[in-house]
């Protein structure tokens, strides 16, 4: 079973809580156990799993990206401007991998799923979900 989760962006670099979506299709699922994958399309976007107390763990991910990779100095940037957005998605990476454990996410009390836009803002971004029953 697979579903798109469309979100659009509102800044060139921010993480958007996609776990509500998440929750909502694995609900739906019928799946009582096993796996979500999650593959953000785009090469200048990613997945995280993070703290979700409040927004100060993901405003510190941007900042620190930021300071390791910063804009404007890569060879990249002579073909679009976005070298540093292609390196910070790889860094981050594009998937992640959730256990459904008796019908919910198996995410600890402090974690959410982030969708990562390092190249925004963007009309419409993509996140593939796709459910896996364990036997």
């Amino acid at each position: 079973m697979r579903h798109r989760i469309e979100i659009s962006t509102d800044s060139r670099e921010t993480l958007i809580d996609i776990t509500r979506q998440v929750e909502q299709y694995t609900q739906t699922s019928g799946i009582k156990n096993g796996l979500v994958a999650l593959y953000a399309q785009g090469a200048t976007s990613a997945l995280m799993i993070q703290e979700n107390w409040d927004d100060s763990v993901q405003t510190d991910v941007v900042n620190l990206l930021r300071k390791l990779i910063p804009q404007g100095v890569w060879l990249h940037d002579k073909q679009d401007g976005n070298g540093d957005a292609h390196l910070k998605a790889g860094l981050v990476g594009p998937s992640e991998t959730i256990p459904i454990i008796e019908e919910k996410l198996g995410l600890s009390q402090w974690q959410n799923i982030f969708f990562c836009e390092f190249d925004g803002p963007r009309r419409s971004r993509s996140i593939i979900c796709t459910f896996i029953q364990s036997q």
